[in-house]
This record gives structure tokens, sequence and C-alpha cells, in this order.
């Protein structure tokens, strides 16, 4: 919906040729390159450094020959373009327009009633400034709007948030609270105060050991993105455990052969991921997505992984055609995304598409987790940590007691379309899969 300007490459004046780097950009947790189109000198910059830039907005003009001579052809625009699929390098596109038309508003945690109650229309743009500043409907409500219909433009929002920061403007029918000498004071509701927000040394104060850490760009990211799905999906979590000695086992015989062959090492990832897109194919109501009252039902099984970063933010790179893939290409492709993830090289298409998501919180320790639904899919399935028991094993000599590698799995879905009984069967279908794993199997 929006990108955000990290650094020019070029200054006006330079001159530049087709496809070289002019700027960096900052889309959905991803760096990518935006090369010029055209060849001649950078004749206007429209954004600078850490400013966010719509989708389809001009960013910059290049004067080409072909304008110096007077031939009919304008100034070339460079626009922040759209990726098409398995582009390289891509780049994310709307004209603010279809954003409009197209972009549902998601209410956030700021307060904001549903769109149907209000009798405005307000653009993702505008909603996105909104959400950031902790603005709700009702106040957004009372902004005096200058686009067509008395829309609030984006000058409406940034001068009245100038406005109330400078402490010029009133605030009526809203709680504030203040931190003073210590303590927390509640204005009246119905008061109307004059504020004006702390400068921003004071965020990085620090008072009565407090320390106070301003977010970066990607864990506000994911804070925005994780709320919102808590807003939209009607969240239930599943558990079972499993008996998975067979396949841990089987690693073990086969992981030098396999990094000796192939120079790559050889996790219980691409084990777990066949497993859902092998489950996926047997209850596809797990590979969907919901559209107001309509179910979309993915055809194609795009399974993403969510890698930790080392800064402790997360990413999800998504595995392509999950369920055509062999074991080989399933450890080759889950490798390359995953150091791709650490060493920031992440293509903005490589976290696209995603119609399922795993995530294995037992690489850091955990028995079992609820994890949060990645929108706008309906299924997140979580492993945890593999820890050896003592297990009851039933065969037709009787009973007997055993040590065996057991795991617990969980599985979030959204129960606006996935009941209980359908979520239990995908998770005892998960299970049996690792459970039957094949010892003599060959890679």
């Amino acid at each position: 919906m929006e990108a955000t300007v990290l650094k020019w490459h070029k200054k006006v004046g330079d001159m530049v040729t087709i496809d070289e780097n002019l700027m960096d950009i900052a889309t959905d947790k991803v760096d990518s390159e935006v090369p010029s189109t055209a060849e001649g000198v950078l004749e206007e910059v429209l954004f600078k450094e850490n400013e966010v830039v719509p989708i389809g907005a001009i960013i910059a003009r290049v004067r080409t020959k072909a304008t110096d001579e007077n031939i009919e052809k304008p100034q070339t625009s460079v626009p922040v373009q759209k990726a098409e699929p398995q582009q390289d390098p891509p780049h994310p596109v709307l004209s603010e327009k279809q954003l409009e038309s197209t972009v549902p508003f998601i209410p956030s945690s700021n307060g904001f009633k549903s769109k149907q109650e209000s009798v405005r229309f307000y653009s993702p743009l505008v909603m996105n400034i909104a959400s950031r500043e902790g603005i709700g409907l009702n106040e957004l409500e009372q902004i005096n709007g200058t686009g067509n219909d008395g829309r609030v433009s984006k000058k409406d929002i940034l001068d009245y948030i100038e406005n109330k920061r400078s402490g010029s403007l009133s605030i009526k029918n809203t709680t504030i609270s203040s931190v003073i000498n210590n303590g927390v004071h509640h204005l009246p509701q119905e008061e109307t105060s004059k504020i004006s927000s702390p400068p921003p040394s004071h965020y990085h104060q620090q008072a009565n050991n407090v320390e106070v850490v301003e977010m970066d760009r990607m864990r506000k990211l994911i804070a925005d993105h994780m709320r919102r799905s808590l807003d939209t999906s009607a969240h239930v979590t599943s558990f079972a455990e499993a008996d998975v000695t067979n396949l841990v086992k089987w690693r073990e015989k086969v992981k030098k052969e396999f990094e000796k062959r192939e120079n790559e090492k050889f996790t219980l990832t691409p084990i777990f991921i066949e497993a859902i897109a092998k489950c996926i194919r047997k209850y596809p109501m797990l590979n969907a997505s919901v559209d107001g009252d309509r179910i979309l039902l993915k055809k194609d099984v795009n399974i993403g992984m969510a890698t930790a970063l080392p800064n402790g933010n997360l990413i999800v790179p998504v595995i392509k055609y999950a369920d055509q893939l062999s074991m080989i290409g399933l450890a080759k492709h889950v490798n390359r995304l995953a150091n791709s993830a650490r060493n920031g090289q992440l293509h903005p298409s490589d976290i696209q598409d995603g119609t399922f998501t795993f995530t294995n919180i037992g690489t850091f320790g955990s028995l079992m987790g609820t994890p949060i639904i990645n929108q706008p899919q309906v299924g997140i399935l979580a492993t945890g940590a593999i820890k050896k028991k003592p297990v009851v094993m039933e065969s037709e000599k009787g009973d007997s007691i055993a040590i065996r590698h057991m795991m617990f799995v969980s599985l979030s879905y959204d129960h606006r379309i996935i009941d209980g009984g359908l979520g239990s069967l995908f998770l005892s279908a998960f299970v049996n899969e690792l459970e039957s794993f094949d010892l003599n199997r060959s890679i």
C-alpha cells in the first residue's frame, strides 16, 4: 500500500542511465532498489528520505535528450512500480485511486469504528496516518476536508496533526492521559484542553529506572499486522502430541549424506512442510482466505515459514508450490529463503502470496504455543520442542513403556470458516503423517 524512501543514490542534476539504481525503498519489511526507467538528468526529486510514498505516486522526474530537443515526449516520470510474480526486483503497485476502491478498511486498535458507521470516506493513506498518530474515527470526522466531496486529504490530516502538536488545536470529547510529575492524571472526558506533544527526545530519556525504546520500522509493521489479525479472525487453537521418533532417526541417518552430496544442511523444517502440504491437499479449506461473505479457496499451496532475524524481528518468506516439490527441493528452498532473510537479501516476491504458515517455536525451547494467523490466511501451524519421554506403547502382545521423541503441535485457525471438527481433522492428519514416517525412505 505504501513504501518508505530509505536512501537516494542520485541527487538533482546528476546524470542517470536506464536501469541505474536511483533509490532504495522499504515495503513490507523488505528493502528494494528502484531503477531509473530513462536516461538523462535527474531534474526533480518529489519525496525525501524517510518519507512515505503512496503506491503509484511519481517519485522523480528525469529530463531526457528527447525533452531537450523539444520532441513530443514529456519528461519521464519514475513511479513506484508494481511487482509481477517472480520479477527481480519486484515493487508493489496500485494507484491511490485504485487503492480507494479495492482495499477494505480493517479496524485497528486505536478505537476506530467500522467503516459502515462513518458517513465519510477515508483513503487508506489517511487511515494509515491516523492509525499511526492514534487518531480515532470520532476525532477524524471533526477534521475539515478540502478534497473532493469534502474528503480529508493527506495535507488536511498532516496540518491537523501539526496544529495539535503545536497546542493551537482544541480537542473535544476525548479522554486524555498525561504523565506529570511521575503520576498519571486523567482529564475529564468532556473537558476541552490544549495539548502539545512532547519533543521526540522525551521518548529516549530514562526516568524512574524505565528506559523507553522507540520501535523500529519493522517492529511497527509486525505490531500492526498482529493486531489487525486478532481484530479480523475468530482465532481458535487446537493441540495434539506427535511421536516423531521415526523422522528424527531418519534425519540423523541421512543428513550427513545429504550435506555431502547437496552441499546443503538438512533440517526438520522441509519434513514438516511436506507433511503440511499433504494435509492441505486433503483439507483444502485450510488453504483459503475470507472476502466478506465469500470464501476464496487457493489452488496453489504456498507455505510461509516464520523466520527469526538477527535483530529479533520476524519475517515470513514463502515456499511457492510446496506440494509439487521433492524433499530435496523443499530443503534447498528452505535454506535459500532462511539465508536470504538473515542476510537482508529477500525480494518482495519472496514474502508474497502465502496461503498457509508454519512456525517452529520449538527452536527457542517452547513446548507449545498459540500462534496468530498471518492475514489474509486462515491457518497457521506451530511445532514445539522435541523431548524424550516415557510413552505407553500398544501392541498385540500388550502395553509397554518406551522412550520416544515426542512433540506438541498446535494449529490456530479462523473459526469464521473452519469449525473445531475440521481443525482437529487437519491437525490429526498432520500428526499421522509424522508418526507414520518411513524409516527406510531414500533421499
